[in-house]
């Protein structure tokens, strides 16, 4: 009889996933992550059948934790820059608290890892983000007209208010401020 699957070595699974692909990239070794979260490399492979599930299950799980943290402030009946205001606000503190879940996030969406179904999975997960970045994308607001393109853009200005807002924590309310007013200009129409 199999024995059961724990919560705990799952996450742990995922957390040292997170931070193997952060490090080493999508070609970290599964030998590796298994060590890093403390199990035997078979363990791994009875909680994700294949890596490349395994680095869904922890796209999928980066996208949750994201999600939460940019939807705890979000007001559906606010302006659409306020909108986008916390999205980015919620972005910029996350990669703050979590940067090698940044990191790894950012290995994982440039990859051709990511299966549609993940990617509908994370759609449903917040459909008032999915919702707003359609909108913008698609509307007046966001003149690039490309969804890959505008998302492109906002991630790096994101990765770039990250790194000076770690390195002068003092100055990091500013830095966010400062790079979502030039993330705004540079994509709205106007």
């Amino acid at each position: 009889m199999a024995r059961p699957k724990s919560e705990d070595k799952r996450l742990a699974l995922l957390e040292a996933a997170k931070e193997a692909v952060a490090e080493s990239g999508l070609g970290a070794a599964t030998s590796l992550i298994a060590k890093k979260a403390g199990v035997a490399e078979g363990t791994l492979f009875r909680y994700f059948a294949t890596k490349d599930e395994l680095l869904n299950a922890l796209y999928l799980h980066l996208k949750t934790g994201l999600g939460k943290m940019m939807m705890e402030n979000y007001h559906p009946d606010a302006s659409v820059k306020e909108r986008v205001r916390t999205v980015w606000s919620g972005f910029i503190d996350w990669g703050l608290i979590s940067p090698t879940g940044s990191k790894a996030m950012r290995q994982l969406a440039v990859s051709d890892k990511v299966t549609e179904e993940t990617l509908q999975k994370v759609a449903q997960l917040y459909p008032e983000l999915h919702e707003l970045a359609n909108a913008c994308v698609t509307s007046e607001f966001f003149s690039c007209g490309q969804s890959a393109f505008a998302d492109a853009i906002f991630f790096s200005l994101a990765e770039t208010t990250m790194e000076f807002a770690s390195r002068d924590p003092l100055e990091a309310g500013n830095y966010k401020t400062a790079g979502f007013e030039v993330m705004w200009r540079a994509m709205t129409k106007g």
